[in-house]
């Protein structure tokens, strides 16, 4: 949920709120904002008077951020993407109706009527959605025949600071942008996912399960930390 703070000092601060199941508040900086996860019991007062007192690191990190952000993608002839960590270009063609994406190694195609940039974004957005559907139904499938569980379902998720969820019912939602990244950092956050059937918490028991399946996720976890930002390029 999108909340503002006028601060001390004048400046306005716009953050999302996510409310959980934990006891601290959590501060993250990401590529669209200030995200802040707090306990559910917490009277926004009281998270108002944490923000404050974090201002300072918080503005400092957020200038941190513009200073050093991806340019957005402009959908044009010739843009570059990511398909599972490989350079992709897209291309655009007129057409006069306009033609399902059609994919070659290296190059998105696209064929239709006129350039407009929404239209391009919306096609090429949904073609990524439905290779990602295919593509980590696999993944799940093949880990979670390793760590002997099994999922209930999977849905793709849009969010702006998770890449991936698992409830209690074993349903597995993650975020399409994953396309984007090498095949080992979607892999970790799979293993990541399937290790909360047995597990849902970040204790030592569920890390150990982690990696049970992927032993190196420690530097997986820090390699999609470091490419978040180009993921978030949509």
């Amino acid at each position: 949920m999108s909340h503002s703070l006028t601060l001390p000092s004048g400046d306005q601060l716009h953050y999302q709120l996510e409310r959980r199941q934990r006891r601290t508040v959590g501060l993250k900086i990401t590529q669209t904002g200030l995200v802040i996860h707090a306990p559910k019991r917490i009277s926004q007062s009281q998270l108002e008077d944490i923000i404050v007192q974090k201002a300072d690191w918080v503005l400092r990190k957020l200038a941190s951020v513009t200073a050093n952000k991806i340019p957005e993608i402009q959908w044009r002839h010739g843009e570059q993407l990511l398909l599972l960590g490989n350079a992709m270009t897209l291309t655009i063609e007129h057409n006069v109706r306009s033609k399902a994406v059609e994919y070659e190694p290296g190059v998105l195609q696209l064929a239709m009527p006129n350039q407009d940039k929404m239209l391009i974004a919306r096609k090429v957005v949904q073609w990524y959605k439905k290779q990602a559907i295919t593509d980590f139904t696999r993944r799940l499938e093949i880990f979670s025949s390793k760590l002997g569980v099994k999922f209930t379902s999977l849905t793709l998720s849009n969010a702006a600071s998770r890449w991936g969820s698992c409830n209690s019912k074993k349903e597995i939602r993650l975020n399409w942008r994953l396309l984007q990244a090498p095949p080992h950092i979607i892999n970790y956050v799979v293993c990541h996912e399937l290790a909360h059937i047995k597990e849902m918490n970040h204790s030592a028991k569920f890390w150990a399960t982690v990696e049970s399946i992927f032993p190196d996720y420690k530097a997986a976890e820090k390699e999609l930390k470091a490419i978040s930002p180009q993921l978030h390029r949509f």
